[in-house]
C-alpha cells in the first residue's frame, strides 16, 4: 500500500486547508474501506502526534483533544481517499502532516503511531501569524 499526502500550504492563523491522502495498492481498485487511516503531525524538535483517525469498515472518528471541533476526518472510499479538513488554524499547528493506514489495528492503539504499517511522504502546512 502507498499513501500519497497532499493539500499542505501557508495560511494564515484562523485559516483552513484540507489535507488528502489517496492510497493506492498492488492490485488496484477500492480497497481503503479495510483500512484505518490517520493523521499524525511532527513540528520542528517535537515528536509526531496523533492527529485523527477514521477507522475501517467506517466504524468511528477519532481525534486528539487538541483539535476536536475544529478538524474533520472524513473518507471516500470511491477515491481510495482519506481528508483532514482543518478550520481555525493556529501557529502552533505548524508542522508537517503525515497519514497513515493499517489494516488489522485494535481500537486502543488508534492513536499510537507505532502500530501503522503505512505511511505516507507527508505534507508541510505552515500557519502564519
Amino acid at each position: 500500500v502507498q499513501l500519497q499526502a497532499s493539500g499542505g500550504g501557508l495560511v494564515q492563523a484562523g485559516g483552513s486547508l484540507r489535507l488528502s491522502c489517496v492510497a493506492s495498492g498492488p492490485s488496484g481498485g477500492t480497497f481503503i474501506s479495510r483500512y484505518t487511516v490517520a493523521w499524525f503531525r511532527q513540528a520542528p524538535g517535537k515528536e509526531r502526534e496523533f492527529v485523527s483517525a477514521s477507522r475501517r469498515g467506517g466504524t468511528g472518528t477519532y481525534y486528539a483533544d487538541s483539535v476536536k471541533g475544529r478538524f474533520t476526518i472524513s473518507r471516500d472510499n470511491s477515491k481510495n481517499t482519506v481528508y483532514l479538513q482543518m478550520n481555525s488554524l493556529g501557529p502552533e499547528e505548524t508542522a508537517v502532516y503525515y497519514c497513515a493506514a493499517d489494516q488489522y489495528l485494535i481500537l486502543s492503539s488508534i492513536r499510537t503511531r507505532d502500530q501503522y504499517d503505512y505511511w505516507g511522504q507527508g505534507t508541510q502546512v505552515t500557519v502564519s501569524s
